[in-house]
């Protein structure tokens, strides 16, 4: 499968430039079988849901859906959703046959009084992408290894992130270490730029694989970045190292 991401200063509250930006791009590359965007690749971080949030058939879920649908790939980020008058940091995947699925984050940035703003989300869903188990993950899950362990077996591990430049090595550090003990391929998309908040993100946008070798790191440049992933050479990793057998039973919920 060719996986890619786009890593980008997101335009701080103002979904309609981002937008905009992830248009420019899809229409001038050519486009992988996934594509992976930032956490609230829309907005940017912002805690400000009752002004920015949109509903399930708003703009952007629809932008979404409609290009998922033109440029036959799926679409993946987190985008600020609100439903049954709570908000949510749902992570979206738009499919090129309309479907969507979603991932509400499960771990809310206290420091940030994130949890003050959002609704916690309860479950991992089952996810596929062509023959591929996905996981989706947001961020600060990322330091809660136990919550993806909860997780029905998965291919592939993916975080959609606004990660701080001021702990990018625990960024880089966690990535590798959730690749290595669940021998999976582990994508995470990060943001560059500053945000309206004035945090400094220096992206470092990362593809791993099931060993922990690093195939692929964006550093702080912007742009698209790509990659061919091989669920077979996963297999044969696991069959030839067959630690996950081992693994605890751990039930969340």
């Amino acid at each position: 499968m060719k996986a890619g991401f786009l890593q980008w200063d997101l335009a701080w509250e103002n979904p309609a430039l981002n937008r905009e930006y992830i248009s420019w791009f899809l229409s001038h590359n050519s486009v992988p079988d996934l594509l992976i965007l930032p956490e609230m690749f829309s907005t940017g971080f912002s805690m400000n849901a009752a002004e920015q949030a949109e509903s399930m058939s708003g703009h952007t879920v629809q932008f979404l859906k409609e290009n998922a649908a033109t440029y036959n790939t799926v679409i993946a980020g987190s985008l600020i959703i609100v439903e049954n008058n709570s908000y949510f940091n749902r992570f979206i995947f738009a499919y090129p046959d309309g479907r969507i699925m979603h991932y509400d984050k499960h771990h809310l940035f206290t420091l940030s009084t994130e949890d003050k703003t959002y609704t916690s989300g309860k479950l991992i869903p089952q996810l596929s992408i062509l023959d591929w188990k996905v996981c989706p993950q947001i961020c600060y899950d990322l330091r809660f290894p136990e919550w993806v362990r909860s997780a029905l077996p998965f291919d592939l591990l993916i975080y959609t992130a606004s990660w701080p430049q001021k702990r990018s090595e625990a960024w880089s550090a966690l990535l590798k270490a959730r690749a290595i003990e669940n021998q999976c391929y582990v994508i995470g998309v990060n943001r560059i730029g500053q945000d309206g908040n004035g945090l400094v993100y220096n992206g470092q946008s990362t593809i791993i694989q099931f060993d922990g070798e690093v195939l692929l790191q964006a550093g702080s440049n912007e742009g698209y970045f790509e990659i061919i992933i091989d669920k077979s050479a996963q297999n044969e990793y696991r069959k030839s190292l067959p630690f996950l057998n081992d693994k605890d039973l751990i039930t969340i919920g």
